[in-house]
């Protein structure tokens, strides 16, 4: 992951791509803070300030997940979505998520509501990008129902607590980032930074007690190939 004798730079950049790549990669991949990943490169010879490490994250954690989201393969047809509620300075905002029925998450949207429009924007977001699935399934929020019944009236909506709790079990990574980053500072920041993190664990993070060992290595592989592809295409 990590090849000090890849030199290839970006321009305005000191560091070579492959360590701006494995500090991004660390960063999403674990549960570190910004300076638990300025002492992995410490201990590899590499002294970078976490703050570099912290513009680094932010510039170049869009690149990534746009390219793992180009290159994933279209997820099922059956969708959970639930909505979690986050709060931010005393103020209640609510994180939608959706994820498919193998588990990987498509996509997530932080807005202030939970009504109608809210669902509708998060409805179009996942519908632009990946299209219409067969059957979505949700608690029973009616925001749900009213939405869909607007953009996507042939869609096949099952609502009940129960057959949700993949989507629902999909928001223990954000819970314990969030408890490692002293919780979120804005609405942007959750954004941000959620949108790389669940597109990286989508990568990263194959269902590992569904493959057996020699799977999961040649899974491991391949992400590993992959991501050094994706710092090779960085621009700056």
């Amino acid at each position: 992951m990590l090849n000090l004798s890849d030199l290839s730079s970006l321009k305005g950049f000191r560091f070579p791509r492959s360590v701006i790549g494995y500090a991004v990669w660390a960063y999403h991949r674990f549960a570190l803070s910004l300076r638990d990943v300025e002492d992995l490169l410490a201990a590899r010879g590499i002294t970078v300030s976490y703050e570099t490490i912290r513009d680094w994250v932010a510039r170049f954690g869009v690149q990534f997940a746009a390219k793992v989201r180009r290159d994933r393969p279209h997820p099922s047809d059956k969708w959970h979505l639930d909505e979690v509620v986050v709060s931010i300075k005393g103020k209640k905002i609510w994180l939608w998520r959706a994820v498919d029925a193998n588990g990987n998450v498509l996509d997530i949207l932080v807005q202030p509501r939970r009504n109608k429009v809210a669902a509708m924007r998060f409805f179009k977001k996942l519908f632009k990008t990946w299209g219409q699935p067969r059957v979505i399934i949700t608690d029973k929020l009616r925001s749900y129902g009213a939405a869909k019944a607007d953009l996507a009236p042939g869609i096949e909506h099952r609502q009940h607590k129960g057959l949700n709790n993949r989507a629902a079990a999909s928001h223990r990574h954000t819970r314990r980032r969030e408890k490692i980053m002293c919780r979120f500072k804005s609405p942007g920041q959750i954004q941000r930074f959620l949108s790389v993190h669940d597109q990286t664990a989508a990568l990263f993070r194959p269902k590992r007690h569904l493959l057996s060992a020699r799977s999961y290595r040649h899974a491991r592989s391949d992400a590993f190939a992959l991501w050094a592809d994706y710092t090779c295409e960085l621009t700056a």
